[in-house]
């Protein structure tokens, strides 16, 4: 009897070392793999928990998880953009998480009031032009790019693009849907031609010389500047950032974050990492490769992009910023915005 006793007590342990072994996490990131699986693996290299990632298409990774349901394998969703974030809350995808690091480090504004999701970084929109030029002299404000006397100047991607809508969601939560309807029509009438491709290709159209003034976020621009293409690198170095309504409400800011899966199947080891991607040096490395700006206070920026300068952010609670995407989309439908 007392054999048998040991036997199931060595059992019992030898379950337990081959669970702790198999502790695992599943992350669906819209990171590319380069901009994400460092820090991930030096997560497991830490925690001994291995961490599995899916990369892709934001929206077809969040329709995925949809089709997945209740058996759905993933654990963390990180992706780009509030409006994501909120949209897969609205889906039913997520769960709430707040633990005391995501409180201290996180502001308010930039996380779910239920703790649905929060920002891991944030991702300015500003205004570019060329050095040197007499625009880059200007003290400016998006309204400026709507002015008559603008007409053809202005590169901008499409309304598809979700940074345009949260930019323009966070207008209306602002100063109301008349004021930003107004607006994008005479941004529309300045557009310099029909929108197309991503935000590197709206800078190199303003270098070109097709229009002389273009909507980008700053780590693209600080892709450029960090480019293996000496091409890139030569479009880049013409560039100005130019901070908009620094007198007012300030320049956009949206974020990238993070979200626990409703029907996560490894919870615990998913609240870790989250917690971790929040740590000192998670946000450093965020900062020093992806060129975002950390959430953390107290963490250095890059030096590309302290080198754009200080700026004064919009404060808007991401939380409205989804909620109003789908009015920001009609908004931009019914002024032409392709």
């Amino acid at each position: 009897m007392i054999k048998t006793v040991k036997f199931f007590v060595i059992a019992a342990i030898s379950i337990s070392a081959c669970m702790v072994n198999a502790a695992e996490v599943n992350v669906y990131s819209a990171r590319k793999e380069a901009l994400i699986k460092p820090a991930l693996d030096d997560f497991a290299k830490q925690t001994g928990i291995q961490v599995n990632l899916i990369t892709g298409n934001a929206d077809a990774l969040i329709s995925r998880i949809k089709s997945e349901g209740k058996f759905s394998p993933a654990d963390i969703l990180l992706t780009t953009d509030a409006g994501r974030l909120v949209r897969a809350k609205q889906l039913g995808l997520t769960q709430g998480y707040t633990s005391d690091t995501v409180k201290n480090v996180v502001p308010s504004a930039l996380r779910d009031t239920q703790g649905h999701w929060f920002a891991l970084t944030m991702r300015a929109r500003p205004i570019m032009v060329i050095k040197g030029s007499q625009q880059a002299t200007q003290q400016i404000d998006y309204e400026t790019l709507a002015k008559p006397d603008l007409n053809g100047k202005v590169c901008v991607r499409s309304s598809s693009n979700i940074y345009n809508q949260s930019m323009l969601s966070a207008r209306i939560h602002q100063l109301g849907a008349e004021s930003t309807e107004q607006f994008v029509k005479g941004l529309v009438r300045n557009f310099a031609r029909p929108p197309k491709g991503g935000d590197r290709d709206q800078i190199k159209a303003m270098v070109a010389g097709q229009c002389q003034y273009a909507i980008a976020n700053t780590y693209y621009l600080a892709g450029m500047l960090e480019s293996n293409d000496p091409a890139e690198v030569k479009v880049a170095e013409q560039v100005k950032v130019l901070w908009p309504n620094q007198d007012n409400r300030g320049t956009h800011v949206n974020i990238s974050g993070a979200a626990l899966m409703q029907y996560a199947p490894n919870t615990e080891a998913a609240k870790q990492l989250l917690d971790f991607l929040l740590s000192e040096k998670s946000q450093s490395w965020y900062a020093e490769v992806n060129h975002e700006y950390p959430v953390r206070d107290g963490v250095a920026w890059s030096q590309v992009l302290t080198d754009m300068g200080q700026f004064k952010s919009e404060v808007v609670p991401l939380e409205k910023v989804g909620e109003l995407n789908a009015d920001a989309v009609k908004l931009m439908d019914r002024a032409g915005w392709k």
